[in-house]
């Protein structure tokens, strides 16, 4: 069985629940669609559960937009990265605080430095994955490609900005043959955002008091702590 896995945002305590429900077994995989950081307390101890993960059960790890304004902000380059500018305003500080960078004074990004895991981690972190009937983003891939009539070619033509941060064309009807699984944008009720077979949105608002949701595919089941 496959497991897509939402919107985290350093929960840890969440997160453990959650993996203590999932009816995980050998040979089953873990699609984690990004924003395991910021505004949750423990975003460190996240990062150390989710390796811990990677080492039980073949993994895909996603780039969410918070990684992305989170490694600008260290420093890192390349198109992937961007955003530090807003970084702390979205809860970048408790990312900071988890790493234990706030005492006894705000550190300048160049004075930081990831444990040598996690930044392996973070250098794995996929823009999208798509396996079988579904195609897996943090946000969206745009309103350009809901009719390109062919997944992959999509996928290659997908913007960066839009892979992150797109919520304005998730839920949309497309022809891509396969159904869109993301994270991103939770509804107000922090419900799952089921579109079939378009899409289906797993954000539920973890950090915000919603659940932590994953959903088993291909059969389609949720799980939620």
């Amino acid at each position: 069985m496959l497991y897509a896995v939402g919107d985290i945002h350093g929960r840890i305590d969440k997160l453990d629940a959650l993996l203590r429900v999932l009816p995980l077994a050998s040979g089953d995989r873990l699609v984690f669609l990004g924003d395991y950081v910021d505004r949750g307390p423990a975003s460190k101890e996240v990062l150390d559960r989710l390796i811990d993960v990677a080492d039980a059960y073949p993994c895909v790890f996603l780039l969410g937009n918070h990684e992305s304004m989170f490694l600008d902000f260290l420093g890192w380059s390349g198109p992937a990265y961007f955003g530090a500018d807003v970084f702390l305003p979205n809860g970048g500080d408790a990312t900071l605080a988890s790493y234990g960078w706030l005492e006894p004074r705000m550190p300048s990004p160049g004075e930081l430095a990831l444990p040598a895991k996690h930044e392996a981690f973070f250098r794995s972190l996929q823009l999208h994955h798509a396996e079988g009937a579904y195609v897996f983003v943090h946000a969206g891939l745009g309103r350009t490609l809901a009719r390109a009539g062919d997944v992959a070619w999509a996928l290659r033509h997908a913007r960066v900005e839009e892979l992150l941060w797109d919520r304005a064309s998730s839920d949309w009807e497309h022809d891509l043959g396969a159904t869109v699984i993301y994270g991103h944008t939770p509804r107000p009720d922090f419900q799952v955002r089921w579109n079939l077979p378009y899409s289906i949105g797993i954000d539920t608002g973890a950090v915000y008091g919603g659940p932590l949701t994953a959903i088993r595919l291909p059969d389609e089941t949720l799980f939620q702590v």
